[in-house]
């Protein structure tokens, strides 16, 4: 699958995403509660924010998946770790659907990260999903993150992990 990005428009695409957060299947995102002006404040904060953006992964020009990237040194992991240059953080979120495309969510990963190394400053991806996130553990570990430990974010237990551009191509087979 083919897939291209363009920056999130807060305002635009908030009524996309409040429908997209606010689903059951997207609980580890942590906005299930968030009304419309929530989700609009909370992605003007990301858009006014030079360490954290917020990308719409499109399929034949329909969003198709959230991502986001952050600055592990000043956003989400500050004090947690010792970031390296490099370093990048990462989010992705697919939105829950009736219909199931199988690999799809492997798709999107495997999309993601290529977009992320894409970047020759690039040379770590760092995550942090929910310790009870086991599905997106294994996703991560199909595209080639190896997890260091546990941590304590304010807001859940998390599996802080590692993956470097020779770890992705090696799991993927994508050039990066």
């Amino acid at each position: 699958m083919t897939f291209t990005f363009r920056p999130l428009d807060p305002l635009k695409d908030a009524e996309l995403l409040h429908a997209w957060v606010t689903h059951p299947k997207a609980a580890f995102w942590m906005m299930q509660d968030a009304r419309l002006e929530d989700v609009e404040r909370a992605y003007m904060e990301i858009a006014a924010d030079e360490h954290h953006h917020a990308l719409l992964g499109l399929k034949d020009g329909v969003p198709a998946f959230l991502m986001e990237k952050y600055d592990p040194a000043h956003r989400e992991l500050v004090g947690l770790y010792e970031p390296l240059p490099g370093d990048i953080g990462m989010h992705f979120l697919t939105p829950a659907t009736d219909r199931p495309v199988h690999g799809f969510t492997r798709s999107v990963i495997t999309a993601v990260m290529a977009h992320l190394f894409e970047d020759p400053a690039v040379r770590r991806v760092v995550v942090e999903p929910d310790v009870s996130n086991k599905a997106v553990q294994a996703l991560n570990a199909a595209v080639g993150f190896v997890p260091a430990r546990e941590i304590q974010k304010p807001e859940k237990p998390a599996l802080l992990s590692f993956c470097t551009r020779e770890q992705f191509i090696a799991a993927t087979g994508v050039a990066a």
